[in-house]
């Protein structure tokens, strides 16, 4: 029942995945969420969110983030970093994530999603066939309401994850 919201491995961070076993394993676009995923909602990035994202350019890494944010937000946060964005993407929607393949010219098998929320990043990359990777937030507090329910249904999905299906992975 909850196997479509399920990651396809977990990790405490986004700056403690191995970049480097992933550019190994074939792929050659990263796609971040940003609020909660690299900084605290609503923060500017930080020198850690600089340093990773020049760190995966160099590498060889594509790097965009996908967001349901309006423009003005993505946009500041995506020019700091400088990376490519897509705003308003609408997850759970594939949408978005299907366009950010097109503009990274890359498959879904060479494309990796970090998020933090199951229920837009996760789900909305396994619809467009992208693995996904969660990540825990970077800040628990929040006084968005929308987002507090949705951490309490993740809790179960996750519950489930561990008791059905598989511990979280290394990556």
């Amino acid at each position: 029942m909850f196997a479509r919201f399920y990651p396809g491995a977990r990790v405490k961070s986004a700056y403690e995945i191995d970049y480097d076993r992933l550019y190994q394993k074939g792929i050659r676009g990263l796609i971040f969420d940003i609020d909660n995923t690299l900084v605290p909602h609503n923060a500017p990035p930080d020198a850690r969110s600089i340093a990773l994202m020049e760190r995966l350019k160099i590498a060889g890494f594509k790097v965009m983030t996908v967001s349901n944010n309006h423009e003005p937000r993505v946009k500041s946060l995506a020019d700091v970093l400088g990376i490519d964005y897509i705003f308003d993407a609408h997850k759970p929607s594939a949408d978005g994530y299907l366009r950010a393949l097109a503009k990274m010219n890359i498959s879904a098998k060479e494309a990796v999603l970090i998020g933090d929320q199951i229920f837009t990043d996760v789900w909305g990359a396994n619809r467009a066939g992208i693995f996904s990777i969660l990540t825990e937030p970077v800040d628990r507090r929040t006084d968005i309401l929308r987002i507090r329910i949705k951490r309490v249904l993740e809790k179960l999905v996750l519950s489930e994850y561990r008791r059905k299906k598989r511990p979280a992975g290394a990556v």
